[in-house]
């Protein structure tokens, strides 16, 4: 038995494995004294949970000894290893890996340091904290700067802090072609989304009253009236945008129309396509235009 694993059984399986995997996720070597397979994948264990100290929890549970856990978790043939994660089994595997198939297996269960300090700023932007997201990305910068994730949460947080066009400087590094060469981008929809939140925000600190007092004037000024959408979206007023917008497209067929159709899909794109205000102009739009 290792000095850096636990064993595990009736007794303490669910404090250690179930609730402790809660905290850290909890790799659980099902083996038997008798198996050689099992004392071959043994030291490989051993010595990544010595590597990666804290990372993860290593346990160890005697097939022999504990065989209603082992049915419980339908152990067939051994070693078989499970990793734990927040309770549940999140990923295993059946027989001897090399180290390199260990690691791989470890990396896809166990957030890298990089990840983990993404999740935190998410969970700062979500607490409405972009300042303290900010903080908390520089730290992922150091350790993987070109993550897509990281850059895309930057500008999240850049886009929550009104600076759009810093944001949009994130999303052209994320864009660059030397880069989409090598790391093309996978999740293009949260890109586009945020490609328009960050046109959106970049349009705020405007004077909201005088663009009122412009949008006003008669004769229309659509110019003017479009100004004012942009900056109403931008303090996150969208409905009144969209219907400014809107007015815009109905009464004008030309290029003031046109213009004003583009930013109306604009702010679509950064509302999300779950968003019933989006649905919503969307068929008036499309009632407008089909007119």
């Amino acid at each position: 038995m290792s000095s850096h694993a636990i064993d595990v059984g009736a007794l303490n399986f669910d404090e250690v494995v179930v609730r402790g995997s809660r905290e850290r996720p909890v790799l659980v070597d099902f083996w038997a004294p008798w198996c050689g397979p099992c004392r071959m994948l043994a030291p490989i264990l051993d010595k990544l949970a010595v590597e990666m100290e804290g990372r993860f929890t290593l346990a160890k549970l005697n097939t022999d000894d504990e065989q209603e856990l082992a049915a419980r978790y339908g152990i067939r043939g051994i070693p078989n290893v499970k990793a734990f994660v927040d309770g549940r089994v999140a990923d295993e595997f059946t027989g001897v890996l090399p180290e390199a198939g260990v690691r791989a297996f470890l990396d896809r269960v166990m957030p890298s340091p990089a990840a983990r300090a993404i999740a935190e700023a998410k969970a700062r932007l979500a607490a409405k904290d972009a300042v303290g997201a900010l903080e908390k990305l520089d730290e992922v910068h150091a350790l993987d700067p070109a993550g897509e994730d990281a850059l895309l949460t930057r500008a999240e947080a850049l886009v929550a802090l009104g600076r759009g066009a810093d944001a949009g400087h994130v999303l052209d590094a994320l864009e660059a072609p030397a880069r989409v060469r090598t790391k093309p981008v996978r999740d293009e929809r949260r890109l586009a989304t945020l490609r328009a939140r960050a046109k959106l925000a970049a349009a705020g600190g405007a004077d909201l009253a005088a663009l009122a007092r412009r949008a006003a004037a008669t004769p229309p000024d659509h110019v003017a009236r479009r100004d004012y959408a942009a900056a109403l979206a931008a303090n996150g007023d969208h409905e009144r945008a969209l219907d400014l917008l809107l007015s815009i497209v109905d009464a004008d067929r030309g290029a003031d129309g046109d213009a004003a159709k583009k930013a109306m899909l604009t702010i679509f794109e950064a509302l999300g396509s779950d968003s019933d205000l989006a649905r919503r102009y969307r068929r008036s739009l499309a009632a407008v235009v089909n007119r």
